[in-house]
């Protein structure tokens, strides 16, 4: 039995218990079972979402496929926008008609395209994060995030959810502004999650059950990647010394 199998033979037969005053060391086990979090890459929306119309062009789409929103409405929209932090000139109708008719259309006529669905699920990450008392989110992302979270459940959106193909392109345009603030802590949350469920399943008990807060998480995630670090070293060099120099006589 190696010294890794050593300790985790110990991890699982760990209890679930109070936290000590201190956060004790992570078990190296819990590090080394981890894998890394997949990527996916995100989809574009819409270009002309960033290229307003110009002063010399005509403002010809007032309509998405027959839908027309109210000014007023896209005014309190742009308002919205502005305070999560986008820095491009307020949307006009031409921009959303436009960029409604860039969009790809799903295999699904039921569904959103990919760029739309991304964003949106996002929210489910959101949401989690300002529930969770153990995460404890700041005082700016917090505040961002229940206005991107009271959007998505309006009642009266800018663009109603039931349109086909873009009902939901005004969700997604909120996140993506909100996303330079809430996207560094939703991916430590993701994290937070899955370092909690990997230290729960070593203790033999659910991760609601384990007392799992910010700060024991952060030292999890430091040992962590001093592992990594030690592994890569070790792929890098060799514990097998390098053969003699022959020598050769002429």
């Amino acid at each position: 039995m190696t010294h890794a199998d050593d300790f985790r033979t110990l991890d699982r037969r760990r209890q679930c218990r109070p936290f000590p005053p201190h956060p004790r060391k992570p078990a190296i086990s819990a590090i080394a079972n981890t894998l890394p979090t997949r990527l996916f890459r995100t989809q574009p929306l819409p270009p002309a979402l960033d290229h307003p119309t110009g002063p010399d062009q005509p403002h010809r789409r007032q309509a998405i496929n027959g839908y027309r929103p109210a000014r007023a409405a896209l005014e309190r929209f742009n308002g919205l926008l502005a305070v999560l932090g986008r820095h491009q000139p307020p949307l006009d109708l031409d921009q959303l008609a436009t960029a409604a008719r860039q969009l790809p259309w799903p295999e699904d006529v039921n569904e959103v395209p990919g760029c739309i669905s991304q964003r949106v699920a996002r929210l489910e990450t959101v949401a989690a994060m300002v529930a969770d008392p153990h995460w404890g989110v700041a005082n700016e992302p917090l505040a961002c995030a229940r206005r991107v979270l009271d959007y998505s459940h309006d009642a009266h959106p800018l663009i109603p959810h039931g349109l086909p193909r873009f009902g939901r392109l005004d969700e997604a345009i909120v996140v993506e502004a909100a996303w330079p603030v809430l996207g560094i802590q939703a991916a430590c949350y993701r994290d937070f999650l899955r370092l909690r469920l990997i230290e729960s399943g070593l203790r033999g008990c659910s991760p609601e059950a384990l007392r799992f807060d910010r700060r024991y998480f952060e030292d999890v995630r430091r040992q962590e990647a001093e592992l990594s670090a030690h592994r890569r070293r070790a792929r890098e060099s060799s514990y097998v010394p390098a053969p003699p120099v022959l020598f050769r006589i002429h």
